[in-house]
């Protein structure tokens, strides 16, 4: 139970008890309001300084391009926006921090310049909102209209802009004069401009259209809308500290799993100041059930490291105990022992056959090599035993295997101990086999039990969208816009692995997620959405 709904002491000197832990409380709650507001303002000033080094070197691009100014400009845009993005999400918890203390939104400082008006030739739509049809003073039925309160909200529609005015009458009772109207609804940012289907579209197009915000602020502005790439990165930041609660409900999920697929890639990151970036990783962690008959919903949860460290791993999988699909990484090597001399291991190595094809696929593609083109045809059998049971119940799978894919492994590990004695042991071909047959028990378990896959694929296909990303947008602006993107990814592409729109399902969420309940943020997951 909180101060505010403690129970006031009668005594006088339980009271002033009270009163003194009450102004304890209050101090402590200042402090931190104006530790967020300090750090506000130092990321403002430095997005002014980068901001003015942007302009240096567009004036130096004037009249002349090259590839290295224009990369250059590149970064500055990108670093700019995840800084922006940064301010957002620390404006809004310093808003949230402010209402939870006087129970009132708090009067965020203006950072950016005065609103101007939104363009007289997008269409308008108008939503009135009546108040309750009952004085709530008397009683009474009868209105008399006394003037009205207008906010216009700047919304998206697929492929076209509109603006919504929002009309609230005031409304007077004849009976006794109680002046009645209704509340206005709340918006995913106080005080704010964008409808919940602007701020989706942003974040939709930036996470999974791999579109930068300044590549979008150019977009808008052939609509007729001027939206600065700060503005749109003020959305994005509070979009995120809207959302986060519901990608760690998405992680809890999958970690709930009995098998789950791992995998990461590396995510090049900016570094301020030496005009190079470093690398950065991005995880996932996939729990995808599918392929054995399981209605259970597929999600995946995301994670971003400024490094490849083995700590990352239970930052990925958390309390997960079970079965993992990944490759020979090995940072995971120290959870598949056991803690204890006589406990079991953490996790149960689930080892990818593909990844194992892959490098007698680049023996064969640079040596032309008949000994891995062999190796390739016996996998591909393999392969083709999995088309013919997938979506069937696990102990149908696990006899299938049994019967017609051990043989093969038996044959195909006769095949590769054979080969690599006629060989040389230093080619890449001997380096395939031995990465093989190291890992024959973890390659070999998927068959006993029909749960699990005989390959990682799942959590590959999951990596293909940050890819592309960063193919579009070369790299992150900071590790905090790492963060930012797990966590957009994870709830965007949980959303498509489920046959969901994430603009239809992030447009809905987002638009009343702030009112929604935190113990109950597992309605809000994808699969239980309906459009």
């Amino acid at each position: 139970m909180s101060l505010a709904s403690d129970p006031l002491p009668t005594d006088p000197d339980a009271l002033r008890v009270f009163a003194e832990t009450l102004q304890a409380e209050l101090a402590r709650k200042d402090v931190e309001i104006a530790a967020n507001a300090a750090e506000i303002h130092a990321k403002a000033l430095h997005i002014e300084k980068l901001k003015m080094q942007l302009a240096k070197l567009r004036r130096a691009r004037f009249g002349q391009s090259s590839e290295k100014l224009d990369r250059d400009i590149e970064q500055l845009e990108l670093l700019i926006g995840d800084l922006e993005e940064d301010a957002g999400e620390s404006e809004a918890r310093a808003r949230a921090a402010v209402t939870a203390l006087h129970g009132r939104p708090g009067a965020a400082e203006r950072r950016h310049p005065v609103r101007k008006p939104l363009p007289e030739h997008l269409p308008r739509e108008i939503v009135t909102h009546d108040p309750v049809g009952v004085c709530p003073g008397c009683g009474g039925t009868v209105f008399s209209r006394i003037g009205q309160d207008e906010r216009d909200v700047l919304e998206y529609v697929p492929s076209s802009f509109k603006v919504i005015r929002h009309l609230r009458p005031k409304l007077s009772c004849r009976s006794c004069e109680t002046i009645v109207q209704a509340p206005m609804p709340t918006l995913p940012i106080e005080r704010g401009r964008p409808g919940p289907g602007l701020i989706t579209h942003v974040v939709v197009s930036k996470y999974c259209d791999h579109i930068p915000l300044h590549r979008q602020a150019g977009i808008s502005l052939r609509e007729g809308v001027e939206l600065d790439r700060s503005t749109l990165a003020d959305w994005i930041g509070q979009a995120l500290f809207l959302l986060a609660p519901l990608a760690e409900a998405i992680g809890r999920h999958v970690r709930a799993g009995v098998a789950v697929h791992a995998d990461d890639t590396t995510v090049p990151v900016l570094s301020p100041g030496l005009g190079k970036t470093r690398t950065g990783r991005l995880w996932v962690a996939v729990r995808d059930e599918r392929p054995w008959g399981s209605d259970v919903p597929p999600a995946a949860f995301y994670h971003y490291s400024a490094d490849r460290k083995g700590v990352h791993v239970e930052a990925l999988l958390g309390s997960y105990r079970g079965f993992l699909h990944a490759d020979g990484y090995g940072g995971f090597t120290r959870f598949y022992k056991p803690t204890t001399p006589l406990g079991d291991a953490p996790l149960v190595e689930v080892a990818c056959w593909s990844h194992a094809r892959r490098h007698f696929y680049d023996v064969h593609h640079q040596t032309g090599s008949p000994i891995a083109l062999e190796a390739l045809h016996r996998i591909a059998a393999l392969f083709a035993v999995e088309g013919h049971i997938r979506g069937k119940p696990p102990d149908q799978r696990a006899f299938a295997r049994r019967e017609h894919a051990e043989p093969l492994l038996e044959q195909l590990k006769q095949f590769l101990e054979t080969e690599l004695l006629r060989i040389s042991g230093k080619s890449s071909l001997a380096e395939a086999i031995r990465y093989t047959l190291s890992r024959w028990k973890a390659l070999t378990r998927y068959v006993t039990d029909g749960r699990l896959e005989i390959s990682n694929n799942a959590a590959e296909r999951a990596m293909k969208p940050p890819v592309l990303g960063r193919k579009n947008y070369l790299f992150c602006g900071s590790d905090a816009g790492g963060q930012r993107a797990a966590c957009m990814y994870t709830i965007v592409e949980t959303a498509k692995m489920n046959g969901i729109n994430p603009q239809a399902y992030l447009t809905d969420i987002i638009g009343r997620i702030a009112d929604h309940p935190i113990h109950r943020i597992d309605e809000l997951l994808p699969w239980r959405w309906k459009p």
